[in-house]
């Protein structure tokens, strides 16, 4: 059994492969302790190889993994696995983006990271999520059902928490309140993907962002190319280092 296991900000993610086939997949808080809880995840499985990416793989390594990848690598390796035919991967976790360009082989050739600040990621969603009372799924089906297209200004979490705050005290409906979050965050993507990345190919949503349906809806309209999510976004880059520890 080969294992491949994402040590992320806010969750660890592990997938399982035998003869080739998935196995098995589980994803957990990283907790307080992200070692202790990824022995413990790791303790189900008789595993002949351990293979860590995201940002604790070192920690992985010193500890209990044979290797260690970068997320760049991973989620070249498990988006292009999943779809071979995409050409960009955008993945959006709990506190960085990433866009990856891969050549007809698959191989990357450009990347950008946005890892200094939270605009943009899971992390800023909950924010603004819990500012108007939503959870996260709730936040997406409500971006989606409003016809609002005025982004707020500010893409610092402080300063988009006291914009959405404004926007509230001035009779602004939620659903449009949070259409304009929405916006706001699938510009700065956007912005992102045109910076990595030319216009066309097949795009892969990978992280748990990918998740939220008004984000996908924005993006396809604002690349104009087909947005690909995977069943299970957030294991993405799991699967990656999955199979680098088959082909290793």
């Amino acid at each position: 059994m080969l294992i491949g296991i994402d040590l992320g900000s806010r969750a660890i993610k592990l997938v399982a492969l035998a003869d080739g086939a998935w196995l098995q997949s589980e994803a957990q808080e990283s907790g307080f302790d992200p070692r202790r809880q990824a022995l413990a995840m790791l303790e189900k499985y008789p595993a002949s190889r351990v293979v860590a990416t995201g940002y604790g793989r070192h920690l992985a390594q010193r500890h209990f993994a044979s290797e260690a990848i970068t997320e760049i690598k991973a989620h070249a390796l498990g988006a292009r696995h999943l779809f071979p035919e995409c050409s960009t991967i955008l993945d959006v976790g709990g506190q960085d983006c990433k866009v990856i360009r891969l050549d007809r082989a698959g191989r990357v050739v450009n990347f950008q990271m946005n890892d200094k600040c939270a605009a943009g990621t899971g992390r800023f969603l909950e924010i603004m999520a819990a500012t108007l009372g939503y959870d996260l799924v709730e936040f997406g089906a409500a971006a989606l059902s409003s016809r609002h297209e005025t982004a707020i200004n500010s893409m610092c979490a402080v300063f988009a928490e006291s914009e959405v705050i404004s926007m509230k005290n001035a009779g602004l409906p939620p659903a449009d309140i949070a259409r304009a979050v929405h916006l706001s965050v699938a510009n700065r993507l956007a912005a992102m993907l045109n910076r990595a990345a030319p216009a066309g190919g097949p795009l892969v949503f990978s992280g748990g962002v990918a998740k939220n349906p008004c984000l996908v809806a924005l993006l396809t309209r604002q690349t104009g190319a087909p947005v690909l999510v995977p069943p299970s976004p957030a294991l993405v880059g799991a699967l990656g280092a999955a199979l680098y520890a088959q082909g290793a």
